[in-house]
Order: C-alpha cells, then structure tokens, then sequence
C-alpha cells in the first residue's frame, strides 16, 4: 500500500485545483483502491489562489466585491479574509489578480494595450477599508501589461501626463507619462503586504513583462516595443528596482507592488507551506512508500520558473519521493525529467479541445494510468 498526495494546480480556464485533486484520487482509486489518497490542491498566485486559501485555512470568509475588470466592464469577485492573529489582529485579506483583472475574463478576446488592473486594486482598496491588518496578494494570470498603475491609481496614486492630466488606463497611457504623484496612495497595512508571484522576470527587456508575456495578452510587433518602453519610462518614476526578480510578473505589476513597499515571494512554496504539503510528504514517506501528484493545464518551458509542478518536484527530492505529472497538454520543449511518470489529457483525449470539454474525466482516466504506471 502506498500514500499518494495529490498537489495540483488548477487547469486554468477548464477546472479549479481542488476538483483536479478529486478526479485524479478517483482515477487511482479505481486501480489502487487500497492507497491511501491525501488531497493538498494547491496554486502559485494565479487563478485559485483564494480557493486554495479558503481550502487550507478554517474560519476563512469570501467577501463579495464588485469591481472594473480588465476590460472596463463591472466584474463580481470576492476577495478572502483570514481569521485574526497575534500578528494580525485584524485579520489578512487575501486578494487575486486573476479574478479581478484577469485574463480569462476576457474569455478569447485580448485587448493588448488597454488592459489594464483597476478592479484588482479596487478589491485591495476593498480589503484595506474593511480593517485588515495584512495582505497577500496572488498576482498571476493578468490581462494587461499596465505596470500595475491601474491598481496603484485604485489605491489612490496618479500617473499624470505633460499637462498635469490623467494618462489613460493600460500600457498605451504610459507613453504619456511625465510624472506620478504618490502622494494620495493607501498605506501599506501594518502587517505589510505579501506577493505570491509564479515568475522571476525584471520589469523591461527581452527578458521583460513585454517581451516575454505581451503576446500572451495580445501585443505583437511594434506594440511590444511600445510597451517595454513606456514600462522603461514608469520605472523612471517609480521607487522600485526594475530589475528586482518578479518585477515582470502580471505585465510589471509586481514592479507596482515593489513601489508600493510590498515584498514579492515564490507563490508555490507559499501556497506549500499554507496547505501543509512537505510536512505531509515527510510524515507519509517516514511510515511506508509515498509518490506525490502534481500538474497544471500546460506544461511548457516556462513551468520549471516557480510553476507548482517544479516546486512539488523539488519537495518531493527533499522527501524521498517519486513526483508524477498531469498535464492538459505536455510540450515538446517540457522538461519532465524531475518526474517519474507523466500523462497528458490532450493524448488521452485525442485532441486539446475533446480534452477542455470534459476535463474530469481525462483527470480521472489520468489518475489511473499513473496509478498503472506504479506497477
């Protein structure tokens, strides 16, 4: 009999961390049903931190908030409020990019150099008025590659052109930037602000926000040297190192959030160590064989750079265990030598769209092959 935790991320977009957990325990259930299965769904501050959060933390509330999505558009969220502790008697608001000013809003669309991160500030704002003594905040998955002056400009910062006027929102206002008075901006809360960021990138260059996520979020030719110069000219302004690592994560508002006075961390191993995932990988390997189970909706290039799957693997080293990978799709370019086995939905399914119809079921056909794969 073997202990067999399951550590996902969410699929972005098609199914959330803790229901890839489930199906997955389903699938090696129907072949190992003598396992012992621990479910530790995780995230690294993009979509589904709060889930993961809410999961992990007793007495956690979701707080309704309605803000100004990516697109302008009224957008419902919620942000989360942990319990009181001696280090925050007013207890820590947790808040996400993704919800608020997201990608996956947007659905297919992509709005390039008028997305901006207004809502997400507006639910920091939420949060803050509401008393919380500390905040963290998960920055991945954003639409815009604003260098987070929406948000700054929620929380009470203007970004203002040659004339003294308001810039527009988005990175294309920032080609108009000639000054920032921060002088109206929120304090930060006395138990400081936390980031939970999933990249390492500084703000500009061609290893910048523009440069290696713009397209993603749909800049392509000269506007992605557009917009590596207008984040050139922001951090001009601004009381924060560009070339600090996460500065480039969610289109430069980690670099917003450095300005602001935050502190930027790895969201998994934050995540990890909130839900309590290498102490139940020690205490399982310390009884009897364990394997560990992780995955994310792509495995790319880009997942061994803070992604869950390359921070389970790495837990799973220091454990003594074998890490097993789920993906919706594994690319050519993928790295999967840390794991001992690996399944991707799109194979199983024929195809990546058979694959984000019906998502449950190829985790739970995964979970099984992975579990065949034990021997």
């Amino acid at each position: 009999m073997h202990t067999v935790v399951f550590a996902p991320d969410s699929f972005k977009g098609t199914i959330g961390a803790a229901d890839v957990a489930a199906a997955l325990a389903a699938g090696w259930g129907s072949v190992r049903p003598d396992d012992r299965m621990v479910l530790r769904p995780m995230a690294d501050g993009g979509e589904g931190t709060v889930d993961a959060f809410a999961a992990a933390v007793d007495g956690a509330v979701r707080v309704p908030v309605r803000v100004t999505g990516p697109d302008g558009a009224p957008t419902d969220a919620a942000w989360l409020r942990l319990p009181a502790t001696p280090d925050a008697p007013g207890g820590t608001g947790v808040v996400e990019l993704a919800s608020t000013s997201g990608i996956e809003l947007l659905g297919e669309r992509r709005i390039g150099e008028e997305a901006h991160t207004l809502g997400f500030g507006q639910a920091i704002a939420a949060a803050l008025d509401a008393g919380v003594s500390r905040l963290v905040l998960g920055i991945g998955s954003s639409a815009s590659t604003d260098g987070g002056t929406g948000m700054l400009t929620a929380l009470g910062a203007r970004f203002l052109d040659a004339s003294g006027a308001p810039i527009a929102v988005g990175v294309r206002g920032l080609a108009e930037l000639a000054s920032v008075d921060l002088a109206g901006l929120h304090a930060l809360p006395p138990g400081g602000v936390l980031v939970l960021s999933d990249v390492t990138n500084p703000l500009v260059g061609s290893l910048g926000a523009a440069a290696v996520f713009g397209p993603q979020k749909g800049l392509a030719g000269d506007a992605i040297e557009r917009a590596d110069a207008a984040l050139a000219r922001l951090a001009a302004l601004l009381p924060a190192d560009p070339e600090t690592p996460g500065a480039g994560a969610a289109g430069g508002t980690g670099f917003g959030l450095l300005a602001w006075g935050a502190r930027l961390v790895a969201g998994s191993a934050e995540v990890g160590e909130l839900v309590g995932l290498p102490g139940a990988l020690a205490e399982a390997s310390a009884v009897g064989p364990t394997v560990v189970i992780t995955g994310e909706g792509a495995f790319d290039g880009q997942s061994g750079a803070g992604k869950v799957p390359s921070y389970v693997a790495a837990i799973a080293v220091d454990a003594g265990v074998d890490a097993l990978l789920v993906a919706g799709r594994i690319d050519a370019d993928a790295d999967t030598s840390a794991f001992a086995a690996h399944a991707s939905l799109t194979e199983l399914a024929g195809s990546g769209e058979a694959a984000m119809q019906d998502p449950a079921r190829w985790l739970r056909d995964a979970g099984a092959v992975l579990a065949r794969s034990l021997g």
